[in-house]
């Protein structure tokens, strides 16, 4: 594939890229954050008014015990403040970032579906494609979304990409947040499955948009706030996600949230996966977090300049 202007970023200075730290993917990570639209149900006894339909931190009771979270999300005494994770992975011509919400419950307000349909802890997200152009952040080109066991896939408005070994499902829409210019994601109440906003946007008027923060995590004041700071939590932090994937009270065989409620679990994002995407493709489970570039080049074409060599990918160890 030929390169679409005159940057070439296979000739990027390596020992430039070897300098750039964990500052530089946070800003990086902010600039192409979505602004997110969570719809919102409050007619369902396990709902909680709303407050199961927020968007929170895995450990916003203090404590990295996967298993009382359902419970816990329903005191007064714990609020849940917004956070989305993110990561970074590189290559010498694009970035990649996954970004994921959490809810302590995935809920349903029909009571004989409550052990068929519900289970403690959700964990949603999406994959934004970044090319490099020379600018500081780069270029966005599409997404890829998790919808529970489907993926779904997206372009920008102005990025010419085409459909892949899978179709691509819409054009992204975009908004403007004090001149950065974002795509806009939307997530279901009850079971937050995630697609584009211009694929599923909130019906009625109870649902709570999310704008990225670096360091400010806001809690809606109603089911109406149209204004609320997710804080941008780094899914390689000290301490964080991915360095307790072996912690036996927060996830199981690290990979899956633990659960004491329900049937299903949350998989954690190196453990996403589409059921139909095609295994012929060599597409297997965790490749969004492990092998982002080979699952997009599957996805979409005319994606440019393109290369899967990793110069930074902290799911396989290259940083």
């Amino acid at each position: 594939m030929s390169c679409e202007n005159s940057f070439n970023p296979e000739h990027e200075d390596l020992q430039n890229v070897a300098t750039k730290n964990s500052a530089f993917y946070l800003d990086l990570a902010y600039h192409h954050a979505p602004v997110h639209y969570q719809d919102v149900d409050r007619t369902g006894f396990h709902g909680i008014n709303g407050k199961a339909d927020y968007i929170t931190a895995y450990d916003f009771d203090g404590d990295f015990n996967a298993k009382n979270n359902w419970n816990n999300i329903a005191n007064s005494s714990y609020k849940g403040n917004a956070v989305g994770y993110y990561s970074v992975v590189e290559t010498t011509t694009h970035y990649f970032i996954i970004y994921a919400f959490f809810h302590p419950r995935d809920w349903t307000d029909v009571f004989f579906l409550y052990y068929f349909d519900e289970h403690e802890n959700d964990l949603e997200g999406v994959l934004t494609i970044v090319k490099k152009d020379g600018s500081t952040y780069g270029k966005p080109q599409g997404i890829v979304t998790v919808f529970h066991s489907d993926f779904y896939s997206y372009k920008a408005p102005d990025s010419g990409l085409t459909d892949g070994n899978e179709n691509i499902d819409g054009t992204l829409t975009i908004q403007n947040d004090n001149g950065i210019t974002r795509f806009k994601t939307a997530a279901e109440a009850k079971g937050h499955g995630i697609k584009a906003h211009s694929k599923l946007a909130p019906g009625g008027s109870d649902y709570v948009v999310y704008y990225p923060s670096i360091s400010t995590s806001e809690y809606p004041s109603d089911i109406y706030d149209r204004n609320v700071k997710y804080k941008l939590v780094d899914i390689f932090k000290s301490g964080g996600m991915w360095d307790q994937r072996f912690n036996i009270s927060l996830f199981n065989n690290a990979k899956s949230f633990q659960k004491s409620v329900g049937n299903g679990t949350a998989n954690a994002p190196w453990n996403w996966d589409d059921k139909d995407d095609g295994d012929a493709q060599g597409l297997l489970a965790g490749d969004l977090a492990y092998y982002p570039a080979h699952l997009v080049d599957e996805y979409f074409n005319n994606l440019g300049n393109f290369s899967k060599t990793y110069i930074y990918n902290p799911y396989l160890g290259i940083k």
